[in-house]
């Protein structure tokens, strides 16, 4: 049966017409071999567009589509589905990318134009080879993992839980709650972090749904969107959470007495080796730090935290866990690391007295910090003259590029609280002040109306004179040097991607950007999923944010997955590697270079098998395999070949 093509050229308002002749386009177009008809349209993905084409294969009776536009990963799917709605396999259609690798990397009107028709005389003669696949249904199992117990992890667990469904919720910390936990107050509404934030760590501890395991992380992930299985390693805590009351009998009976710097106070202070992070911890039990315990480290103790607990919940016996949870979709929100200011000394910090981060300064004002809310010197005294300085670590062409977005509103809320609380002379030394949310403007403007001085120009040099620390700045304003003696320095640090995100990224199968932060599967479409279906990303671990729009991607992210578990089935793409049993010589190539672990060897045969389930399509094995025994669907050597001379003519 004779095949017939129908192109259609998309103007894409004028990305592409402004630098392609999509008139002369589709006259080439119509003399290619196989084409029926060819078109031109200003919006080819609007309705209208879409109907062109629908009414084409209708009374044209085309068989293949050929769409000259944007990229594939922008609207692949919509055409495919305006296709199918006429009966045509979706897997029939072809797109020739003339935007992004056309109109928007040349200039000159001609050879862009010359450049189009080779990309759309390779994507005719490839179509033309297409063949008609079929989507494998798979079904989804109603429960769903979220690994990180931070404000987004809550926040998703939560919504996730309310929809009905089962919830293992994971925090690698001894408690949950993440960095919020340790904040004073929140911009730009002042209002207090533990009164907005503890009433969601109780519901999590007594929601019917909710699984909660601390002190726990994700070594291993096989499987495929929605029959996901999990191996969880949990460590031992040497305290019998079911008998434990928190009652803090056993931390004052340890006799560790110079103890460790505590991780929650950001070593501001010492903590014992059996501990309860801080008063509102949830959930709220004692932990027994190995490291630090003089029983578990050296075996020289007399356990007196043993005799000390009434309850009988210690027990130096407890071993590490490895469990496996089997679940339908998982949401990560990992979170952020602060930057280090160990990494810039021009900052002095842990050189000069008196030169903290600004999550330090949030533990010094809040009313359960180390000085119980109020703002003091390491001697003891009330700072006259503070300076906060922003973007530390942040666009900065030595640390990271980006901008952190929350610092600037971080530092200005706690000058204000600086202000409040002891009246000092408060500076702000700043590169620009990015205050883009709800309000925040404002606050700003409220700011600079309490008498807080704002230097445009970013701390250069932190030194000590004459027994104060003194900020060495440019004010690019005024385009003079300035330096303010100060008691008190804080400094903005920035968000980064945590320490361990890589390893994340290679348990979990997805991917990092630039910035080590993980890598959504598209930036503006589809901002909360990853590259591996039924793996969702929701928080600072997928970049910077503020609280607001962590809870935005957190609820948005619990909705995949509560929509992908309402399916109770979905359809996974069929453009999956096959291998071919007669040719596979048992080389294992494939299962070694499989980023997906979607290859198995079967020993009884000494062949490999591909689950097409796990398989992405990327085409590692075919590329590898020495028998050309692997064969990508959609993507075969013929078609492949055929595009290839369509394109050089």
């Amino acid at each position: 049966m004779k095949k017939q093509i129908g192109v259609y050229i998309c103007h894409c308002g004028t990305n592409i017409a402004a630098t392609v002749d999509c008139e002369e386009l589709s006259r080439f177009a119509s003399t290619l071999p196989a084409v029926k008809v060819a078109r031109e349209y200003r919006y080819l993905c609007s309705d209208p567009g879409q109907e062109l084409i629908k009414k084409d294969i209708r009374d044209l009776s085309i068989d293949r589509v050929v769409v000259a536009a944007c990229s594939p990963r922008m609207h692949e799917v919509t055409f495919q589905n305006a296709v199918s709605a006429e009966g045509l396999n979706p897997y029939l259609l072809n797109i020739a990318n003339i935007r992004e690798q056309c109109s928007w990397v040349h200039k000159d009107r001609e050879s862009a134009t010359e450049k189009a028709k080779h990309i759309l005389r390779g994507a005719v003669a490839r179509v033309l080879r297409h063949e008609a696949l079929t989507a494998r249904k798979v079904g989804i199992k109603p429960s769903a993992l979220v690994v990180g117990a931070g404000i987004a992890g809550i926040q998703a667990a939560l919504t996730i839980a309310n929809g009905g469904m089962k919830v293992f919720l994971l925090e690698r910390s001894p408690y949950i709650g993440g960095h919020m936990a340790q904040l004073d107050k929140t911009f730009p509404t002042l209002d207090c972090a533990s009164c907005i934030f503890t009433p969601k760590t109780v519901e999590v501890a007594r929601n019917k749904n909710i699984e909660l395991s601390v002190c726990s992380e994700v070594v291993d992930v096989k499987g495929y969107v929605g029959n996901f299985t999990v191996t969880i390693k949990k460590q031992p805590t040497y305290v019998d959470y079911g008998r434990c009351t928190g009652c803090g009998d056993c931390v004052e009976a340890c006799v560790l007495k110079k103890g460790v710097p505590s991780e929650f106070e950001e070593g501001m202070t010492r903590r014992k080796a059996i501990y309860i992070p801080f008063p509102q911890a949830v959930p709220l039990k004692a932990i027994v730090d190995r490291e630090s315990c003089l029983l578990l480290s050296r075996g020289k103790c007399n356990k007196a935290c043993v005799e000390a607990c009434k309850a009988g919940a210690i027990d130096f016996e407890q071993k590490e866990e490895v469990i496996e949870k089997e679940v339908g979709s998982i949401v990560i929100a990992t979170g952020y690391d602060p930057f280090d200011p160990h990494l810039l000394p021009q900052y002095g910090y842990g050189i000069c007295e008196n030169v903290i981060t600004n999550l330090q300064f949030e533990r010094l004002a809040s009313p359960s910090g180390p000085t119980g809310g109020e703002i003091l010197l390491k001697d003891g005294t009330v700072p006259k003259g503070i300076s906060f300085l922003h973007c530390i670590g942040s666009r900065d062409e030595n640390t990271n590029l980006y901008c952190s977005r929350v610092c600037c509103m971080a530092s200005m809320k706690q000058a204000h609280l600086a202000k409040e609380k002891t009246g000092a002379e408060i500076h702000e030394f700043y590169i620009d002040i990015n205050a883009f949310g709800k309000g925040y403007q404002e606050f700003y403007k409220r700011v600079r109306e309490e008498g807080i001085y704002f230097i445009r120009g970013k701390g250069s040099e932190i030194f000590k004179r004459d027994g104060r620390l003194v900020v060495a700045a440019e004010d690019t304003l005024l385009g003079t040097p300035v330096e303010i003696p100060v008691d008190m320095v804080v400094l903005g640090a920035g968000l980064t991607a945590r320490r361990d995100a890589e390893r994340v990224a290679q348990v979990f199968g997805i991917s990092q950007s630039a910035d080590r932060f993980f890598m959504e599967a598209h930036p503006k479409l589809r901002p909360v999923a990853t590259n591996v279906d039924g793996i969702f990303l929701a928080g600072c671990c997928q970049g910077p944010k503020d609280i607001p729009d962590t809870v935005a991607q957190a609820s948005a992210a619990a909705a995949e997955v509560i929509s992908l578990a309402a399916k109770g089935e979905i359809e996974v793409e069929p453009v999956a590697a096959t291998i071919d049993p007669e040719l596979c010589a048992g080389c294992k190539l494939c299962i070694e270079i499989c980023p997906y672990s979607a290859i198995d060897f079967l020993d009884a045969k000494g062949i490999s098998i591909i689950n097409e389930v796990l398989c992405k399509g990327c085409g590692a094995c075919t590329a590898i395999c020495p028998n050309k025994a692997a064969r990508q669907n959609h993507f075969t050597q013929d078609q492949v070949l055929s595009e290839v001379e369509g394109l050089v003519g």
